[in-house]
């Protein structure tokens, strides 16, 4: 805590402080009166529980009050570029972050979190040089990863796979397998949509990702049944998908059509996917 403060600011925060520890936020905060003049201190530590609390709208008004002060202070413009980021502020994220690794350009964690507001900014190429100026090997799973989406919105398909192969044994094998098969489906790859989509229902059975996928190749296939397994039990997780009651309607048609029909060999016009 900075010398500098008043002796009344720092019973304020000293009080806040031992109430933070002890786990009472809401106390913690209501123990901070705004001082009569600036102190970093108090804004800070301010804005720090108001974080903990999610209560970001303020907690961003409490950094903004620091960085309005101290524009070189990362600490405040990482934490108010935190702020703004769960807002949903992706363009004044993106530009805290950005002040963040001016003073700090080693910063790995600053560069990830900059390039996902880049991608919901739709800025794809940007993002893509922050993934690739990442350099400890902390960052380096969540960077291939990043990396892995530029490409993949920037239609290098193929560079976007073999970044994503590199991260099937990762803790985010779930949205890596995901998105193989949404480029499997991409480049029309009916034999890897189903790869992907089985290995991503081993790890994660209740996934409707995967089933849509399995689905809607079964139906490719012209292989109903499948198709009325897999629509079966989409609708059973997400009974309000449109889709997939259409596809099992369909489906479960030409299974009847085809028990019906004496020779049933005759290929089956595919519905829609």
């Amino acid at each position: 805590m900075s010398a500098a403060a008043t002796p009344a600011i720092r019973t304020q925060l000293d009080a806040a402080l031992a109430l933070r520890s002890a786990g009472r936020l809401e106390e913690a905060l209501d123990a901070l009166v705004a001082p009569a003049e600036y102190s970093s201190d108090f804004y800070t530590i301010r804005g720090e529980i108001q974080l903990a609390l999610g209560r970001f709208q303020e907690a961003a008004g409490s950094y903004f009050t620091v960085v309005a002060s101290e524009p070189e202070n990362a600490f405040a413009q990482f934490n108010l570029a935190i702020c703004l980021q769960q807002l949903g502020r992706w363009a004044e994220a993106a530009l805290a972050f950005e002040k963040v690794l001016q003073v700090d350009n080693h910063r790995d964690e600053a560069r990830l979190l900059l390039g996902a507001c880049l991608l919901h900014l739709n800025r794809a190429e940007e993002a893509l040089t922050h993934f690739d100026a990442c350099w400890s090997d902390a960052a380096r799973p969540r960077a291939t990863f990043g990396k892995a989406v530029c490409l993949q919105l920037l239609g290098r398909l193929d560079e976007a796979e073999a970044h994503y192969q590199r991260l099937l044994n990762d803790s985010k094998a779930e949205e890596v397998l995901s998105n193989l098969i949404a480029l499997s489906v991409k480049t029309g790859d009916l034999e890897a949509v189903q790869h992907y989509a089985s290995r991503l229902l081993e790890i994660s059975p209740q996934s409707v990702v995967a089933l849509e996928a399995l689905a809607s190749s079964a139906i490719a296939l012209q292989d109903y049944e499948a198709a009325v397994r897999y629509c079966g039990r989409i609708v059973e997780r997400a009974p309000e998908c449109v889709e997939a009651w259409h596809n099992l309607r369909f489906a479960s048609g030409r299974v009847m059509s085809a028990l019906n029909r004496p020779d049933n060999s005759q290929a089956l016009p595919t519905g829609r996917i």
